[in-house]
């Protein structure tokens, strides 16, 4: 099991019509799962893009 690093959560937005009626969704990290040092993380990419 890859431990998770990262401490990025979900976003709560709105998804607007064009009546401009709102409707919540969640936007989702982008988390990856790397090996860094020989164990396995979870991380998101833009952490990841920083490290290599």
């Amino acid at each position: 099991m890859a431990k998770k690093v990262s401490k990025k959560k979900p976003l709560v937005v709105n998804d607007r019509s064009h009546a401009l009626n709102a409707t919540k969704r969640r936007q989702k990290p982008n988390l990856q799962v790397k090996t860094i040092n020989g164990e396995k993380v979870i991380i998101s990419a833009r952490e990841a893009k920083k490290i290599a």
